[in-house]
């Protein structure tokens, strides 16, 4: 056979023979402590409310998320990020349950940190966009706009009402410029310096998240364009990310995820803090619908589509198929 360059002397398909030698030779692992399991508890409900646009995720009842926060536990998962849905007629424009002791995010981090104690990390979402009967992620001024500053003073009441709950980890999501200085001072003035900050450092304007406005029974009029950023645009989350460092984030996130594998990378490659990234509802629905469809195989496609964020740089992945994809890959 004529030779071509190192061919056939080196063949690269040799490390690719058999099951063992690709387990062996693999450079990405998935591992159940990448995962954090995005969960949902209804105010007022009696059993789990099936999400129709996200088939297996449901809207918890406080019983069924204790549940589901032991089953994470038995599966290795590291956190759960709560979600809190009130019930309709406790909306207001300032976002009130999101402050109120007794709302029903508050109420359930006490429940899970009583179920689980410190076996697993309770992380709350802060944002006013659940709590709001406008469905965003701030306030409003009198021309209907998002008050950057004025809703700071509402997220500082909301990371300590969460650490009073017992919030391991917050997790300022909004967009607001200066957030997560503000939480962290709020968080330092009553003395919990040991609750750490996610950041939501590059959230981007997606149609992706379509399905989550059901999941949390939104209430947006309108779009998030002002405040969440441009898919457009790379520099500008390498900005956002200085910024949070500067200002005292524990931890970072590029959201979505998919779509934004290059942001991903990128900040990986440019911080020496842990990385999150988070699979969003569009990008869940995506492959239940097709895999339904028999268009792909499910658990193949779940478990590439998570090698492919942790392989960008990600240490951490939030999925709705967090416990599933811990017992596939045990």
């Amino acid at each position: 056979m004529t030779k071509y360059g190192s061919f056939p002397g080196s063949r690269p398909r040799r490390l690719r023979g058999t099951p063992v030698m690709r387990r062996m030779v693999a450079e990405t692992r998935l591992h159940p402590a990448d995962f954090i399991l995005p969960a949902f508890v209804r105010e007022g409900v009696g059993e789990p409310v099936p999400i129709a646009a996200m088939p297996g995720v449901v809207q918890h009842t406080r019983d069924s998320l204790k549940k589901a926060a032991s089953e994470a536990v038995e599966a290795g998962v590291s956190g759960i990020m709560l979600f809190g849905v009130p019930e309709e007629g406790k909306k207001d424009a300032l976002g009130t349950p999101g402050t109120d002791p007794d709302g029903i995010l508050q109420v359930a981090i006490r429940d899970v940190r009583a179920e689980v104690g410190d076996d697993l990390l309770v992380m709350s979402d802060l944002c006013l966009d659940e709590t709001t009967d406008h469905g965003h992620c701030g306030v409003l001024d009198e021309q209907g706009r998002v008050d950057n500053d004025a809703t700071l003073e509402r997220y500082a009441e909301m990371a300590q009402v969460q650490a009073d709950a017992g919030a391991h980890v917050v997790g300022p999501s909004g967009m607001m410029d200066g957030q997560i200085g503000v939480v962290r001072d709020a968080l330092d003035q009553i003395g919990r310096d040991d609750v750490a900050i996610l950041a939501y450092t590059a959230k981007y304007s997606s149609a992706f998240y379509g399905p989550f406005r059901e999941a949390v029974a939104s209430s947006l009029k309108g779009d998030r364009k002002t405040y969440q950023q441009d898919p457009a645009n790379v520099r500008e989350s390498l900005r956002e990310l200085a910024l949070d460092l500067e200002e005292g984030a524990d931890m970072v996130m590029v959201k979505p995820a998919g779509p934004y594998l290059d942001i991903l990378a990128r900040v990986a490659d440019a911080v020496d803090v842990p990385v999150a990234a988070y699979q969003i509802s569009g990008e869940y629905s995506m492959v239940e619908a097709a895999a339904e469809k028999g268009w792909v195989d499910r658990d193949r496609a779940i478990l590439e589509t998570l090698t492919g964020i942790k392989r960008a740089g990600a240490r951490n992945i939030l999925t709705y198929w967090a416990v599933e994809a811990a017992r596939m890959v045990r």
